[in-house]
């Protein structure tokens, strides 16, 4: 979408423009400048946006594809441990490591959850009070 904008012509010699001729220009010119910078920042959303979305979707395509990766490393891990050991054994040891770093990560997780909840910002909401309480007494002075 292209935004065009009015340039005012040059104004002949001689013919200057009185103070209400240029008040009236101003009143006529100022909301459609206003509208033109609007659709010029709408355009340019529309683009940004469309581009945000090729990307995310390009980003969730790649970790579908990782998740077939990692799928097929965990195949080949069982099938490189079958020469070792049984293949129920070398599929069960798999799957225990990758439950064990499941369950880690989950503890992980929990943790980093316990610490943000509950989602106030306690030392902000603490000040604040602080900061009442001084007005109050010092209005109470």
């Amino acid at each position: 979408m292209s935004v065009t904008h009015e340039k005012p012509g040059p104004v002949p010699a001689g013919h200057e423009k009185s103070t209400p001729e240029l008040v009236q220009d101003l009143t006529r010119l100022v909301p459609q400048l206003a509208r033109q910078e609007v659709e010029l920042a709408k355009a340019e959303l529309a683009e940004k946006a469309k581009h945000a979305g090729i990307g995310a979707g390009a980003f969730g395509g790649a970790g579908l594809v990782a998740l077939f990766g990692v799928g097929t490393l965990v195949a080949a891990a069982v099938l490189g441990l079958a020469e070792a050991v049984p293949a129920w054994a070398a599929a069960l040891i798999v799957a225990a490591v990758l439950l064990l770093v499941a369950g880690a990560m989950a503890l992980l997780g929990r943790s980093q959850i316990r610490q943000a909840t509950p989602p106030v910002p306690r030392q902000a909401v603490d000040s604040t009070k602080h900061d009442v309480e001084a007005v109050k007494e010092s209005a109470h002075r």
